[in-house]
């Protein structure tokens, strides 16, 4: 089953344009408007071409990895999605993620993978990076890290895009100024993609949401990922950018983000050190769909969704 949770609603088909061009044809023959001239928006409105791309929140354990294989699919052909982007950095056991998992959530629909603070948690990734360009760390890691902070590459249906991944500093390892680096990195990008999707890795809203204003009109979306709870604020930005502070998480949400209860609860307790293991009960999907115009980049809508294990 699946739960819609807020946004804009599903948009319009992509197959609108033949009913415009059926009532541009009534009025012109009741001589309301230049039929000429309506044809020629018509047309160029049969050009423009919308993105629909789906971000899903931090896979978490076997259980989020469990709901990947078993739904992802179906959700990405019944919501017709262009481009599928996770958080992966918490898929193997809660803490990191192997190249066989990398492996495994690319064949099962992903296209691309972003990090955070976790991505280095199995060391065997390490020597995985430079063959999986899919796979992604925040840019802002050292120049030396293995791997790429910045994904560029193309549908199934031939549109261009990019990925962006940034990791934030209040509260989190200090590493290099997230908002001035992503300057840079958009420059890097060819001037032709107009699709721009970032995930914000970050601890604090405030750093997340001022990423989305930094960045407002300069890419399609800024996604924040990392806290495992899902935020009630997505919205389009004044320039066309998509933003939620956080997009949620996908693993069990019967437990302590992603944990099971017991051990956390028992560390808040009596601080001592405690063995934190993957919770297992009401696994659910948590991420949000973008609209986006692939002509501009400018996002049209967001919208929250919700799925879980039948």
């Amino acid at each position: 089953m699946s739960r819609r949770l807020a946004g804009q609603g599903k948009p319009e088909s992509r197959r609108w344009a033949p009913d415009l061009s059926r009532g541009v044809q009534g009025l012109a023959s009741h001589g309301e408007v230049d039929r000429s001239a309506l044809e020629s928006v018509v047309g160029k409105a049969c050009e423009s071409r919308h993105m629909r791309i789906l971000f899903i929140g931090d896979i978490v354990g076997a259980p989020g990895r469990r709901i990947i294989r078993d739904r992802l699919a179906d959700i990405l052909a019944q919501q017709e999605i262009d481009l599928c982007i996770a958080n992966g950095e918490n898929a193997a056991s809660g803490f990191g993620i192997t190249p066989r998992i990398v492996e495994d959530l690319l064949a099962a629909g992903i296209e691309v993978i972003t990090g955070g603070n976790h991505i280095w948690d199995r060391r065997e990734i390490l020597e995985f990076f430079p063959h999986e360009p899919r796979l992604l760390r925040p840019a802002n890691f050292p120049e030396s890290s293995p791997g790429s902070g910045l994904y560029i590459g193309r549908t199934k249906g031939g549109a261009g895009y990019a990925v962006l991944n940034l990791q934030g500093r209040t509260f989190m390892t200090p590493l290099d100024d997230p908002f001035r680096l992503s300057a840079a990195l958009l420059g890097r990008i060819p001037p032709e993609i107009k699709i721009i999707v970032v995930d914000m890795h970050a601890e604090a809203t405030s750093e997340k949401q001022a990423m989305g204003w930094h960045l407002d009109g300069k890419v399609s979306a800024v996604i924040g990922t990392h806290t495992h709870v899902a935020t009630a604020d997505a919205r389009i930005l004044p320039g066309g950018t998509a933003f939620i502070t956080d997009v949620g998480m996908t693993g069990p949400h019967d437990s302590v983000i992603g944990m099971e209860k017991e051990g956390v609860l028992q560390r808040f307790l009596d601080a001592l050190p405690a063995r934190f293991v993957v919770a297992q009960d009401n696994v659910q999907m948590n991420c949000v769909l973008i609209d986006a115009d692939e002509s501009s980049g400018r996002a049209r809508s967001i919208e929250r969704l919700c799925f879980r294990l039948d």
